[in-house]
């Protein structure tokens, strides 16, 4: 029992000295609990939406303001056609599409049915049901209290027809096989050069580099671009993969995607640089990097609706270079997105990028302590 007690000491102590450790090991259970109690809401609110008014009139407008007021729906403006209804839909900046007919009101004066269109960005099967079931409820409501109003005629006054765009099967595969290239991307890639500075200290090569002519730029670029071409032979093997076995269509252009995926992959690759300089053995590095892991999942809308969380948490999840890669893989991948639409993720992932870089430089020190 003394021997029991004894190494169990030395281990209480080890563990004292590992500062690094025993800040993740409280931090980690904190930023699970906000997280999964805060941020994750499968609840989906405020869903960008844009409508196509044909009718502007009053019962037309009456109609839109409802939508909006129910608190699932977020008025980003009217568009006047089905192209211009594309363009929003590829770009991301709405993600449904009411199309209300030219005679609306006056079918509905006349005791004529009317059919209202709900067009729905399918690629999330999560915002497709949320979409679906508020606007049936409401139009339901509508058509049941003009049938009471209503003198003769058969049939309901107001009907839905919904559409599905880029995913009309619902098939999960569809939503989820693009969102994993981004996922595995993000944990290989910063878990591979996390123990890059690490590593060169415990094998003693440090001292090399320190006294080289090589400046701290220099020195970070070049250990990342050994570890690109790595994450292109895995985003080819996914992409690969997902259309054979899964059947996940590919409408936009893959060389677009594969110059864009270079930000991404960069971006991570410095984040990795990042840890490496702040971790002191490349255990730490890896528990740098599994920590790191955890909000990419939960905040940047892989898993749960990006439109559910709260706007504190979609603050912080802009800061994540997956938010912006999903937008971009989808987009690119499932709706035919080109460079214009997906420009304002560009500008994050570069200023992210670019912000990695000056970091890693700066913390990298050139001298052994």
């Amino acid at each position: 029992m003394n021997r029991f007690l004894a190494i169990a000491l030395k281990e209480l102590r080890q563990l004292r000295r590992d500062r690094l450790t025993l800040a993740m090991m409280a931090a980690l259970p904190v930023v699970q609990l906000l997280l999964f109690g805060y941020a994750i809401n499968t609840d989906v609110r405020h869903v960008p939406m844009v409508v196509w008014d044909q009718d502007h009139s009053s019962a037309s407008r009456e109609i839109v303001e409802t939508l909006v007021a129910t608190g699932f729906y977020a008025m980003e403006g009217e568009v006047f056609g089905y192209p211009e209804i594309e363009r929003v839909m590829r770009s991301g900046r709405g993600r449904v599409a009411l199309v209300v007919p030219p005679d609306y009101e006056a079918s509905i004066g006349r005791g004529q049915t009317t059919t209202l269109q709900l067009v729905v960005d399918g690629t999330d099967p999560q915002i497709v049901a949320s979409a679906l079931n508020t606007v049936s409820s409401l139009v339901a409501t509508r058509s049941a209290t003009a049938m009471v109003t209503r003198l003769g005629g058969a049939g309901p006054p107001l009907s839905l027809e919904p559409t599905l765009w880029y995913n009309p099967e619902q098939r999960t595969a569809v939503f989820i096989v693009p969102g994993i290239i981004g996922v595995i991307l993000t944990m290989t890639m910063v878990m591979l050069t996390a123990m890059a500075i690490v590593r060169e200290r415990e094998r003693g090569t440090l001292e090399a580099l320190i006294v080289s002519p090589v400046r701290s730029v220099e020195l970070m670029v070049g250990k990342i671009l050994p570890y690109v071409a790595i994450g292109y032979v895995q985003v080819t093997l996914i992409l690969g993969v997902g259309r054979v076995v899964f059947n996940v269509p590919f409408v936009g252009s893959v060389p677009l995607l594969y110059l864009l995926t270079f930000l991404f992959i960069a971006a991570n690759l410095a984040l990795g640089l990042v840890f490496s300089t702040l971790a002191r053995t490349q255990q730490q590095a890896m528990q740098m990097s599994f920590f790191f892991l955890l909000p990419n999942i939960l905040l940047s809308g892989f898993a749960f609706p990006f439109e559910g969380m709260p706007e504190p948490a979609q603050w912080l999840a802009q800061a994540l270079p997956l938010t912006h890669f999903l937008r971009i893989v989808r987009g690119i991948a499932l709706k035919g997105s080109t460079f214009w639409d997906v420009l304002p993720e560009v500008y994050w992932l570069t200023g992210i990028l670019c912000a990695f870089v000056a970091l890693a430089s700066l913390r990298f020190r050139k001298k052994l302590n």
